[in-house]
């Protein structure tokens, strides 16, 4: 089994995935342990959807590529590359993100990680599906195959929500698009610990940040 640490140290966003079926059974892996998160007070109101019908995902995907061309393409465009990540770095993911976009609805699982929160959901509401999430991110790169964390589709909320079929009362938080990467895991860029750490007040170093 691979360590943990190295799991989670290189778990790379994977945005190029390669068609190929994935079997219900790495699902059903991904699917329990995401199950395994906390929750609040164990009310176990996540609801997980498994997506492989390519019209549903080809609806949600005009969605996302609309959300791209109008909204994420152009920050991109415009902004710095984000802390530990070089500009060569952040061109590479840009084009991954692109590559994503296009290809969004070939990937050939999605899970859609939904909660039944009713119409107005509070702040709080997430605490209860994203544990789940990074679960799910975890086991799937644990098996070898590659997933993204992606919310984008929620610029266009009720028209993707529309599209996937959900119920009143049900909302979805994130869908992680699962396949056999074409790429290779390795190290996230991230900047150091004591640029983001403090101790007793804000700004003040956290002493442990070197060890």
């Amino acid at each position: 089994m691979t360590d943990f640490f190295e799991i989670l140290y290189s778990c790379r966003a994977m945005r190029r995935l390669k068609p190929d079926p994935v079997p219900d059974e790495l699902i059903a892996k991904i699917l329990r342990a995401g199950m395994q998160a906390p929750n609040g007070g164990n009310t176990q109101k996540w609801r997980f959807l498994v997506v492989r019908d390519p019209a549903i995902k080809k609806a949600v995907q005009a969605w996302y590529k609309k959300a791209y061309d109008e909204v994420i393409g152009p920050r991109y465009g415009s902004s710095e590359p984000p802390p530990g990540v070089t500009k060569d770095k952040y061109k590479r993911q840009h084009d991954a993100v692109e590559y994503l976009t296009e290809h969004y609805h070939e990937a050939p699982v999605w899970i859609v990680a939904c909660l039944e929160d009713g119409p107005t959901p509070n702040r709080s509401a997430g605490a209860s599906i994203y544990p789940a999430v990074q679960n799910m991110i975890l086991a799937t790169r644990a098996l070898g195959l590659g997933t993204t964390l992606t919310t984008r589709h929620l610029l266009f909320e009720k028209e993707a929500e529309a599209a996937l079929g959900l119920p009143p009362g049900v909302h979805s938080y994130a869908i992680l698009p699962i396949g056999w990467p074409m790429g290779k895991f390795g190290p996230v860029g991230r900047a150091p610990l004591d640029e983001f750490v403090y101790q007793d007040r804000w700004g003040q170093k956290w002493p442990g940040a070197s060890a």
